[in-house]
């Protein structure tokens, strides 16, 4: 089952080819540690940590989120049931420990540190993710702004932060290069996030794996709907009688076109691309070797670019 959520099995358990996902995270450990001036080798063990906490994080989130599909194929609690499913989230989360912790070098120790406080953060986050299920659409409890973005700090920023930092500890990277590379991955994490909610309304089924307007379907409440709320007038109130409707096709299309009438699409984009500049700053400091640096640009804007 766990071969299974990492993509590597199929469900009968025979092996798989094919794509397993974008390999973000491991991607972002192994070249802060080559920006921080050591061998990819050396931070090997902390992108497989990191990779193991995420794909943790994805079995967890679908069976909270009822999610059915993922990367095109049935999520594991679908597959193989809910308590099965539970048991393969804790087995990832369980090895990813152990992992770190059996890695034997000097940084260890302080990358095991960083990624047990990130975990709280991590669950912080998706705590008040479904909490926000049972907010209303409108004032005066309903979700702000603020309120979301902050929780995506640690739902999805959280894990690159530490994905960012593990890299470099584990590279030997200095204190402030550590905190430099924590900041750019939390820059990295938000855009992601804002990036994973325009496709969650207007992504090609084709690419996302999951049916379109999939978070309006689903009830999420996400940053281009929230900001859509946030404009108020009467294309608020519209927006908020639709979003409590029976969520038909006709009613999600409807959604969609008033969320980008208020602005949401617009206002999402921009805070991509406002994480995107910040952490493209963060990777301009003369400390850092220059071709990974440019490496981690690059990824970084494929993170924004995806939407496009």
């Amino acid at each position: 089952m766990a071969g299974f959520a990492l993509g590597w099995r199929e469900l009968d358990g025979t092996s798989r080819v094919g794509q397993n996902g974008k390999g973000l995270r491991p991607a972002i450990v192994l070249l802060a540690a080559r920006a921080s001036g050591a061998r990819p080798e050396a931070a090997v063990d902390g992108a497989v940590a990191i990779e193991l906490v995420h794909t943790f994080s994805l079995v967890h989130d679908d069976i909270m989120d009822g999610d059915e599909r993922r990367r095109h194929r049935d999520t594991v609690w679908k597959a193989y049931g809910v308590g099965p499913a539970v048991l393969t989230g804790d087995t990832l989360l369980a090895l990813a420990m152990d992992t770190l912790a059996q890695a034997g070098t000097p940084q260890a120790a302080a990358a095991l540190r960083r990624l047990s406080s990130t975990l709280l953060e991590l669950v912080r986050g998706q705590a008040e993710d479904v909490a926000f299920e049972s907010r209303p659409w409108s004032c005066p409890d309903a979700v702000t702004v603020e309120e979301y973005q902050a929780m995506a700090a640690g739902k999805t920023g959280a894990l690159l932060a530490c994905a960012a930092a593990v890299g470099a500890l584990l590279g030997g990277g200095s204190p402030s290069a550590t905190a430099a590379m924590s900041r750019l991955g939390r820059h990295l994490g938000l855009a992601f996030q804002a990036v994973d909610d325009l496709l969650g309304i207007w992504g090609d089924p084709e690419v996302t794996g999951k049916p379109v307007f999939s978070d309006l379907r689903s009830g999420k409440k996400t940053l281009p709907i929230v900001a859509a709320l946030a404009s108020g007038g009467d294309g608020a109130s519209r927006l908020a009688s639709l979003l409590g409707a029976r969520p038909d096709d006709v009613t999600l299309r409807r959604a969609a076109g008033l969320v980008r009438e208020l602005g949401g699409l617009a206002y999402t984009r921009e805070r991509a691309e406002l994480h995107l500049h910040e952490a493209l700053r963060l990777l301009e400091a003369p400390e850092l070797e220059r071709t990974a640096a440019g490496e981690l640009a690059a990824l970084a804007r494929f993170v924004v670019d995806r939407a496009h």
